[in-house]
């Protein structure tokens, strides 16, 4: 499965998660919903490594910004008004979900976090991350 599947299909397709995307933990975007952008990846992968920062900071995703609710090296959540954002850190990758006011912070919390679980699990991570290599 391709990594704009996993966004398509595994995050967005549950209904539970507005839009989502996967970053490498240098930060660059590998996959995203169309029209949605983490340019602040590079800031968000140093949040995992001290998680501290995303408290004093707060989160900033897409160009929004996120009070903190909690951080730490594998989870970081963000609040703002009715929506917020999941982001999880897998073996390779980082995993970002958002909802809006329409779903509720644990919906989108469980889906992001199963996803990540579930490529931890499988590895999926390492096997892809190596076939992207080789293929290039």
């Amino acid at each position: 499965m391709s990594w704009q599947a996993y966004v398509d299909q595994q995050l967005v397709g549950t209904g539970h998660v507005t839009k989502a995307a996967i970053l490498g933990h240098d930060g660059s975007q590998w996959a995203a919903t169309a029209g949605f952008s983490v340019s602040e990846g590079k800031q968000l992968a140093a949040q995992f490594a001290n998680p501290n920062s995303a408290f004093s900071e707060g989160i900033k995703v897409a160009g929004v910004k996120y009070m903190t609710i909690k951080a730490d090296q594998r989870s970081i959540y963000g609040k703002k008004g009715a929506g917020g954002c999941v982001c999880v850190k897998t073996n390779q990758a980082i995993l970002v979900g958002m909802y809006d006011e329409n779903i509720q912070p644990g919906q989108c919390t469980t889906v992001v976090e199963k996803l990540a679980d579930y490529l931890i699990e499988n590895n999926l991570n390492d096997l892809a991350f190596s076939c992207s290599r080789w293929l290039r």
